[in-house]
């Protein structure tokens, strides 16, 4: 039977994971005609593993998704079990937002705003290839043999590529939770000449709530302050689920050990890299031996079920192994197991072969995002759906890319080292990549890239009006703190001791006073008394700006001199073989990821500050040759 033509559309997007909807709400809202194709419609945006969204830098992501015009960060707001905001007893650019999942609710609600959304198509398939002529994507063809067509795909299958699931000695195709791998696609992309490699990742087996002892596990509540990821959120869930913590110990770990070689991981049957940051169970053992308990914690998947996410355990161990160690674990001893822990194997794009705008160099039209180029984690995935489906969009309106850079966002230090250095395991994002932590923080999101969101048509003109007037609160207040003197009188003094500071000895300006490292927003504007109060996140912009604004000044500064090497742009036809003295390596490097700019190629692994002179030197000298040549 031959293909039949099913529809014509702008934009098509493989899979309606977290990559997916976002790259699919994307497209759509910038006005692109779009299809999302996805095995099945009752899995949209499902949560395989931990049921929770953010956590470190992850959560400054979904804050960052949001401020683009992103769904995730107001979805998990209407359908969380549990908020809280991590390290604030550290310094604001480490602080994130933890959200517990009602994962079935989550995704009830990502469907509903998908089948709500103009110019978005939903429909149940399975793609096995791609249309594809003279280098320019043009559809797809489903197993049905229903041709679509569409001058630019975004490709989301997440972990189904020839997916593999290994329990023990067992091993079976499939995609997470027993959902059916995707095989043809997989290998007429190898057939394309992409790249791929193949990864790992894991998952704890669930228990009955009803069988755990919870009076021999410490409570995990959540918090009683409203706290939302979106910037439009202004209703709170304050009736919350709390989580529970429990350990392993020298038992669980002697019942581990004993059973290593049953494990799938480590009888050779597993073949695929696994991520460093988030390891089984069986690695942890392996790698810490020295370490006499880890932790285990109980996390609800949701409302209405009684399955618990044993965060903690993740293991391929055989399921009877998994029940004899999951009974060493305090609180878990007489625990029923619902679904045993599991490995999945998969395959991923070398991201390198990408450009920062996840289209791939070999293929025009054709676009990556999510787990399937090499990440792991539903706030990774959902950012690159955003940012394939904005650029997707972008090629039908005939709009510039858009391609955030390692100082604007989470987002741009994550596709930057995917597309520039690649990544040999299941990349994380962590805050430890960014170089501009300072900069890049929970709070002020909004403050970097919510220009950006608007610029793009994903951000309403009510929102938009209502960012200027935060943004103009937040600098009048500024400008009025450093124009305020205060004396040291009795009240200004007194203020100053309770809040364990040392008496003023002259009169100083109230940004002064802020920027010491004990007084707060609230305490000095008691002093200076403003014509009105300021919303909360006003104020903690004022206080941050003022307490950090040295810092900030240098990271600013930095970030100037590494724009200027990102605006030395390297010419499309440039010739690495043509440039002498550049080493080897760097030359192959260069050839295989092709930098846009002097700054991209200073990233690339094996390229070092020699090669990248060498560089600059040519680039410079074939400027001046061609002005020449034009002269003359």
């Amino acid at each position: 039977m031959s293909t039949f033509d099913a529809g014509h559309y702008d934009v098509i997007v493989i899979g309606a994971g977290h990559a997916g909807v976002e790259a699919g709400l994307a497209a759509a809202r910038r006005g692109a005609k779009t299809l999302m194709l996805t095995l099945n419609l009752d899995m949209i945006a499902f949560m395989p593993c931990n049921p929770s969204i953010g956590g470190p830098a992850k959560g400054i992501v979904v804050r960052e998704i949001d401020a683009l015009g992103g769904e995730m960060a107001k979805v998990i707001d209407k359908t969380y079990i549990q908020m809280r905001l991590l390290n604030t007893r550290k310094g604001p650019a480490v602080r994130a937002l933890r959200a517990q999942a009602d994962k079935h609710l989550y995704v009830q609600e990502m469907k509903k705003v998908l089948e709500n959304t103009e110019n978005l198509t939903l429909r149940q398939g399975m793609v096995k290839e791609l249309i594809v002529e003279d280098g320019q994507c043009k559809g797809v063809v489903t197993e049905t043999k229903a041709a679509y067509y569409a001058d630019n795909v975004i490709v989301t299958t997440g972990t189904f590529m020839r997916g593999k699931v290994l329990i023990g000695d067992l091993a079976y195709e499939s995609g997470p939770n027993n959902q059916r791998s995707s095989t043809k696609l997989s290998e007429h992309l190898e057939e394309l000449g992409i790249e791929m490699v193949r990864f790992k990742t894991g998952t704890p087996m669930r228990v009955n709530s009803h069988t755990i002892d919870y009076s021999k596990t410490e409570i995990q509540p959540g918090e009683d302050v409203p706290r939302a990821f979106s910037y439009e959120t202004t209703e709170f869930i304050m009736d919350q689920v709390p989580c529970w913590l429990t350990y392993t110990n020298e038992h669980t770990h002697k019942i581990i050990d004993d059973n290593l070689s049953s494990s799938a991981m480590y009888s050779g049957m597993v073949k695929g890299t696994g991520p460093r940051y988030c390891p089984s169970v069986e690695d942890k053992i392996v790698r810490f031996h020295d370490k006499p308990r880890h932790q285990v914690f109980l996390e609800p998947e949701g409302r209405n079920t009684e399955e618990v996410y044993v965060q903690g355990l993740s293991t391929s161990l055989p399921e009877g192994v998994q029940k004899e160690m999951m009974e060493t674990v305090p609180g878990l001893e007489n625990a029923e197991i619902m679904r045993a822990g599991y490995a999945i194997e998969y395959d991923s794009v070398t991201p390198t072969q990408l450009w920062p705008t996840l289209e791939l160099k070999a293929i025009n039209g054709l676009f990556t995002a999510g787990q399937i180029n090499g990440t792991s984690g539903y706030e990774e995935a959902a950012a690159q759906g955003l940012m394939a489906g904005i650029n997707a969009a972008g090629k039908v309106l005939g709009t510039e890319p858009v391609i955030l850079d390692r100082s604007q966002a989470y987002i741009g230090v994550m596709m930057d080292d995917l597309v520039t250095k690649g990544t040999d395991e299941p990349y994380r994002l962590l805050t430890s990549r960014a170089e501009y932590r300072l900069i890049l923080r929970h709070d002020n999101a909004d403050l970097r890239l919510t220009d950006i969101g608007y610029d793009i048509g994903l951000i309403s003109e009510e929102r938009y009006t209502k960012f200027q007037e935060k943004k103009q609160l937040i600098e009048e207040e500024i400008k009025r703190l450093e124009s305020v003197m205060l004396k040291p009188t009795d009240e200004v003094q007194t203020a100053i001791e309770q809040a364990g500071g040392s008496p003023l000895k002259e009169a100083v300006r109230a940004s002064d006073l802020l920027r010491r490292p004990e007084m707060k927003y609230d305490a000095v504007a008691e002093l200076t008394k403003p014509d009105k109060e300021l919303p909360e996140d006003v104020r903690e912009q004022v206080e941050i700006h003022l307490k950090y604004s040295g810092y900030i000044q240098k990271s600013n500064e930095q970030i100037e001199r590494m724009r200027k090497m990102e605006n030395k742009k390297i010419p499309d036809d440039i010739d690495y073989d043509d440039i002498h003295g550049i080493a080897s390596e760097a030359r192959d490097r260069l050839k295989e990821v092709r930098p846009l700019s002097v700054g991209q190629a200073s990233r690339v692994s094996g390229v070092n500050p020699a090669d990248v002179s060498i560089l600059l030197v040519y680039i410079e000298q074939g400027k001046i040759a061609k002005v020449s040549g034009d002269e003359a």
